[in-house]
């Protein structure tokens, strides 16, 4: 195979763009894009025996039938800044290869993260991990701001006394919060990315993660414009039906009720209103 040079990308290597208030995301290295799916997908063709619209057509195919392995051609390495408890949830994907800063070797740096004011809310009350759309009051938020401040200021000055009387770093980190920033090098290939970015920049993902999967949509975008673009067509943006929901969907497409009753129709009904998967 050829190697694969896409001027876009390398507009961006290591260009930071910047998520939350302390954050970032960085293209460090790339390993492929349209081009290489191609030829992973017609390995018997050389280079430049179809054309853009074509490779468009095939591209397209494969994500809509589930070819994975040519997406699997295609790698990105991410530099990515976020706090630990974004990094949690993000490690859940456990198909990428990573390198995080460790705090036993490394001093932790007075870095937290602090929601903006229209970010913090109630919980919600009909969803067990999510926020309610209530506004707060300017007061209200301004009072969480200063308590989470607050928590976060004498939590690093405990960990700076423990470090200034030489107590293992190992040791003196453990009371640091979850709002404190790590970072890493994050490897992974673009069928998993993908996979990442469809869970991550649903609305249901949580808001902060949900920033940093944005960012690194666009970022796929200038590696691999074609198979974002059907990423985003067939899975970011489609809906899955059930084999009930697609006799209900045939029942009303053929002006007979749907069948559903309950939560199964509610839940029908939401998808063919808004197209999110529930």
């Amino acid at each position: 195979m050829a190697h694969c040079i896409v001027p876009e990308a390398e507009a961006i290597l290591d260009k930071e763009f910047k998520v939350l208030d302390k954050g970032f995301v960085r293209l460090v290295d790339y390993l492929g894009g349209d081009a290489r799916i191609v030829q992973a997908a017609r390995v018997s063709y050389g280079e430049g025996t179809k054309t853009v619209r074509e490779d468009g057509a095939l591209i397209d195919y494969l994500l809509r039938h589930q070819h994975t392995s040519p997406f699997e051609q295609v790698t990105l390495t991410f530099h990515a800044k976020m706090p630990i408890f974004v990094a949690r949830q993000w490690v859940r994907h456990r198909t990428a290869r990573i390198n995080e800063i460790s705090g036993r070797y490394s001093i932790m740096q007075n870095e937290f993260y602090i929601p903006e004011a229209e970010d913090i809310a109630f919980q919600s009350r009909d969803n067990k991990q999510g926020r309610s759309t209530e506004a707060l009051s300017p007061a209200l938020q301004k009072e969480i701001t200063e308590e989470l401040t607050s928590q976060q200021e004498a939590a690093y000055q405990s960990y700076q006394k423990l470090i200034d009387k030489n107590i293992a770093r190992e040791l003196a980190r453990i009371n640091l919060p979850l709002s404190t920033y790590t970072e890493w090098y994050w490897q992974i290939d673009l069928h998993n990315l993908f996979h990442f970015l469809h869970l991550r920049c649903d609305p249901h993902a949580q808001m902060e993660i949900r920033a940093y999967a944005e960012v690194m949509l666009d970022i796929c975008r200038k590696v691999a414009p074609l198979a974002t673009k059907s990423f985003e067509q067939h899975q970011k943006g489609g809906v899955r039906f059930s084999e009930a929901e697609m006799q209900a969907l045939r029942n009303v497409l053929a002006g007979k009720d749907s069948g559903l009753t309950g939560k199964a129709l509610e839940r029908f009904e939401e998808k063919i209103k808004t197209g999110k998967q529930l």
